[in-house]
C-alpha cells in the first residue's frame, strides 16, 4: 500500500487536485510542465474520430444498451456481447467505437451479417437498405479480448483487476475520459446517450456478487459454477457510467422520503466492512436532503441510489457511486479547503453524488466543456457546507478552495478531439459561480437558477453556451463577459485603484474586453460595504468618509493592485 502522502500526490497530480500544489509547492513545476506538455498536444486523426460528431455518429441515435460481460479474472480478459437498438436516419456507414487491444468477433444489424473495417479504434459497419423514414433496429455485436488495465484507476481509465483484504477477486472499470470503448463496442461521444437506458448482464462465479447501474432484475444460476446477474437502468445513461463492480460484497439499504417520494439507497460493501459502512454511510442521506433542497429532486428515482465499494477512489457512475475512500472524512483525511470544514464530510460520497445532478442528469455534448460537470459538482461541495453548517461556513469552504487555482490554461479545452480543459475546471468553476452567486444578491434567485438547470435540461446533453445563456437569462444579468473572463483564457482579472482624499479611482485590467463583474469593495477597515462597476477605463467615486484604503468582498475571485495618484 502507497503512503497516505503518496496516494494524495499522486492522485492530485493526474487529474483535478491540483489544489493541493500550494500546499507541497515542490510539486509546482512539475504541475506546470504536466499541463504545458498537456497543452501543447498535437492531434491525430483518431482524437478528430474519437471526440468529434463525424459522418458516422450523426445519421443514427442510440436508444438502448443491452451489454453481456463475463469476465476472467486469472487472464484478465473479457467476453461479451452488445445489442445496440437504435433509431436509423440518413446513413448506410455507422462508426463504433472500439479500442485496441480489444476485438469485434462479429456484427449482425437485424440478425443479417455486417461487413466491418477497423481504423484505428473505430469499425465502421456497413448498413444495407436505408430508407427515408426512421426506424427502430437492431445490431448486435460480439467481443472479446483484453481490456487495457487501469494502472491508477480512476484517473487511469481500463479495467481493475485487484483483490480484497481476504484476498477475493474484486474488479471494476473506470474509464472517464478514455472512454466506455475501452471495454465494450459503443457510440463512444457523451452527446448520445441511450435514450431508453441500459441493460447490463455480469456472468461472474456464483462465490462472486456483481453490482450494476440501476436496478436488480433478475439473478441465474448456470453451468460450471456461474452465475448472471441482470441490472437495468430506465434513464438516459452516458457510456462511460455503466460499470460493474465485482467483489464478495453485502448489502445494506434505506428510504428517503425526498422531493419525489420514497427514494430506495442501496449500499453495497465489501464483507468485512459492513459495520463500518453502517455507520459511515450516513452522510449518504445528509447528501441528498442538501441537493434536493439546492438543486432539485434526485434525478433518477426510476432507478434508486447506490454506494458501491470499489477498488478504487470514487466516480460518479449513474445510480451506482464508486465508493473507495476508505471510510474517512476529506479526501482520505485531507481537506481541500484547508478550512476544516471539508473534515466535517466525506469528500467522496458528496462529491460524486452531486454528479448525479451535474454530470449525469445535465452532461456536456463534448469534453472539452467539462467545467460544466466539474465545477458545478465542486460547488456542490459548498452547498452541502452551507446547507448543513451556514452560509459563513460555505463562503469559508469555497475562498479555501481558490487557493488551489494554477491558472495554467483556460478550463474550456479543445471541440471536437475529445480534450478537456485545464483541471482548473474544478476550484475555478466553482470560484466562477460563487462570483456569480454574489453578484445575483439573492440566494432564493440562485438556488431556483440551479434547481432550474436541472429541470430545464433534465436527462438532457448541454454546451457551455447553453448553461451560460439560462444563467444570464434567469438572473436578468449579462454574464458573458464573465464566462469568457474565467472559462475562455487564464487572466485573473485585477483591479487597479487608487485612493485620493475623498475619491477612488478604479479600472479593470487583464481583463477580457467588455468585462463588466460588479464588485463589493470595503472601505477602511470594512466597516462600510459598497458596490463598484469597474470597466476597463477609469472610474471615479467620491465618497464623504475617510478611508484610506479597500478590501475586496473575499467571495469574489479577482485580485487587486494599487497605484499611485492618477
Amino acid at each position: 500500500m502507497p503512503t497516505r502522502f503518496n496516494l494524495i500526490i499522486l492522485d492530485f497530480f493526474f487529474k483535478q487536485y491540483k489544489r493541493i500544489a500550494e500546499t507541497f509547492p515542490i510539486f509546482i513545476l512539475l504541475f506546470i510542465s504536466f499541463e504545458t506538455s498537456h497543452a501543447q498536444i498535437h492531434f491525430h486523426k483518431q482524437d478528430s474520430l474519437r471526440g468529434s460528431n463525424g459522418i458516422g455518429r450523426t445519421g443514427w441515435d442510440v436508444l438502448y444498451y443491452d451489454i453481456t460481460v463475463q469476465p476472467d479474472f486469472d487472464s484478465k480478459t473479457i467476453r461479451g456481447v452488445n445489442k445496440i437498438r437504435f433509431l436509423e436516419m440518413s446513413r448506410n456507414t455507422m462508426q463504433i467505437d472500439l479500442q485496441q487491444p480489444m476485438e469485434m468477433d462479429s456484427v449482425f444489424l437485424d440478425n443479417i451479417p455486417c461487413q466491418v473495417e477497423r481504423e484505428y479504434d473505430v469499425f465502421w459497419i456497413q448498413i444495407p437498405n436505408v430508407g427515408s423514414s426512421k426506424k427502430e433496429r437492431e445490431l448486435t455485436i460480439y467481443f472479446h479480448g483484453k481490456p487495457r488495465e487501469a494502472v491508477r484507476p480512476p484517473w487511469d481509465g481500463g479495467w481493475v483487476w485487484s483483490r480484497d483484504e481476504n484476498d477475493n477477486p474484486w474488479m471494476s472499470v473506470a474509464c472517464q475520459g478514455d472512454g466506455a470503448s475501452i471495454w465494450y463496442p459503443c457510440k463512444d461521444i457523451q452527446s448520445d446517450e441511450p435514450d431508453q437506458g441500459a441493460s447490463l448482464s455480469i456472468i461472474v462465479p456464483d462465490t462472486l456478487t456483481a453490482i450494476g447501474n440501476g436496478r436488480l432484475i433478475s439473478t441465474q444460476q448456470l453451468a460450471n459454477k456461474l452465475k448472471k446477474y441482470v441490472w437495468i437502468v430506465n434513464n438516459p445513461i452516458n457510456n462511460y457510467n455503466i460499470v460493474p463492480y465485482i467483489g464478495k460484497y453485502v448489502h445494506f439499504e434505506e428510504e428517503y422520503k425526498g422531493l419525489k417520494g420514497p427514494l430506495s439507497m442501496d449500499y453495497w460493501v465489501l464483507e468485512y466492512n459492513y459495520e463500518k459502512a453502517k455507520n459511515h454511510f450516513k452522510d449518504a442521506p445528509k447528501t441528498i436532503a442538501a441537493f434536493e433542497h439546492w438543486m432539485g429532486p434526485y434525478p433518477f428515482y426510476e432507478d434508486g441510489y447506490k454506494l458501491v465499494e470499489a477498488p478504487y477512489l470514487g466516480m460518479e457512475h449513474q445510480s451506482n457511486v464508486a465508493y473507495g475512500n476508505q471510510y474517512r472524512k476529506g479526501y482520505l483525511n485531507s481537506d481541500l479547503s484547508r478550512t476544516g470544514w471539508g473534515l466535517k464530510w466525506d469528500y467522496i460520497i458528496v462529491h460524486e453524488t452531486g454528479h448525479e445532478w451535474f454530470g449525469n442528469n445535465i452532461t456536456t455534448k463534448d469534453i472539452a466543456d467539462m467545467w460544466v460537470q466539474e465545477g458545478f459538482t465542486t460547488y456542490s461541495e459548498v452547498l452541502y457546507t452551507d446547507y448543513h453548517f451556514g452560509t459563513t461556513a460555505g463562503n469559508e469552504y469555497a475562498n479555501g478552495l481558490k487557493k488551489g487555482i494554477l491558472n495554467d490554461y483556460p478550463v474550456i479545452g479543445k471541440y471536437g478531439v475529445n480534450k478537456e480543459g485545464s483541471s482548473d475546471m474544478y476550484s475555478k468553476g466553482a470560484a466562477l459561480i460563487h462570483n456569480i452567486r454574489q453578484v445575483i444578491q439573492n440566494d432564493s434567485l440562485f438556488r431556483a437558477i440551479l434547481i432550474g438547470l436541472n429541470k430545464k435540461f433534465y436527462h438532457a446533453v448541454v454546451s457551455t453556451n447553453d448553461i451560460e445563456n439560462y444563467i444570464s437569462a434567469a438572473s436578468g444579468i449579462n454574464f458573458s463577459s464573465v464566462f469568457d473572463q474565467y472559462l475562455r483564457n487564464n487572466r485573473i482579472p485585477i483591479l487597479e485603484y487608487a485612493v485620493e482624499k475623498g475619491t477612488l479611482k478604479y479600472r479593470w485590467n487583464n481583463a477580457v474586453s467588455n468585462f463588466n463583474l460588479p464588485l463589493k469593495i470595503y472601505l477602511g477597515k470594512r466597516n462600510k460595504a459598497i458596490w463598484i462597476k469597474p470597466s476597463s477605463t477609469w472610474s471615479k467615486l467620491n465618497v464623504t468618509d475617510e478611508f484610506s484604503d479597500i478590501q475586496i468582498d473575499e467571495n469574489f475571485y479577482v485580485f487587486k493592485r494599487r497605484l499611485g495618484k492618477k
